[in-house]
């Protein structure tokens, strides 16, 4: 597959030491890397998220990640806000995932996160919440990121206050709403 590179991201961040490079595909589909001091996180392929949902074992998730698939599939223009993006340390292993919900028309995405078992508690979800939420920040026609935290994950409340978010005052689907602009 031929791939053109994206010159705009593969810029600097400002805040921890963060690159963001990438490319893409003819096909429109965006192939894209956010690295952290500990961590990489990239949109994954269609057959990586293919591969992903067929690795899950919980009902609930495996309609997420498929929803996700569909979004992605559905909007190439707009890959990046409807995918799966794999959370890996450098050395390959996959830590978690998270992802964007669509780019909605008001300005605002949605963001969603989970390390895996065996590695949280060791600050990867604030590293790579904040990465993609200052990438989304610094996209064309994204005003704000928003996030849902269920009232008694008071770790994933805590991520959520660490990378910049206050609550909104209303609750959602999964508990109380934040917002980042």
């Amino acid at each position: 597959m031929d791939s053109l590179p994206i010159g705009d991201y593969a810029s600097i961040i400002t805040g921890f030491d963060r690159q963001i490079g990438g490319t893409i595909s003819v096909e429109g589909i965006l192939s894209m890397t956010l690295e952290t001091e500990r961590l990489k996180i990239h949109v994954a392929s269609q057959e990586e998220m293919e591969q992903f949902i067929a690795g899950q074992t919980e009902e609930e998730l495996i309609k997420a990640y498929r929803e996700m698939l569909d979004g992605y599939l559905a909007h190439p223009e707009q890959g990046e806000w409807y995918a799966i993006w794999m959370v890996t340390r450098h050395d390959g292993l996959q830590v978690g995932d998270l992802c964007f919900k669509g780019l909605n028309v008001d300005g605002s995405v949605e963001i969603g996160y989970g390390i895996n078992g065996e590695f949280q508690g060791r600050g990867y979800a604030t590293e790579a919440v904040s990465a993609a939420v200052d990438w989304a920040l610094k996209q064309d026609g994204v005003m704000r990121v928003e996030a849902e935290a269920e009232p008694d994950n008071i770790a994933s409340q805590r991520v959520l206050a660490n990378c910049g978010f206050v609550p909104t005052g209303t609750v959602g689907e999964e508990g109380p709403r934040y917002v980042r602009r």
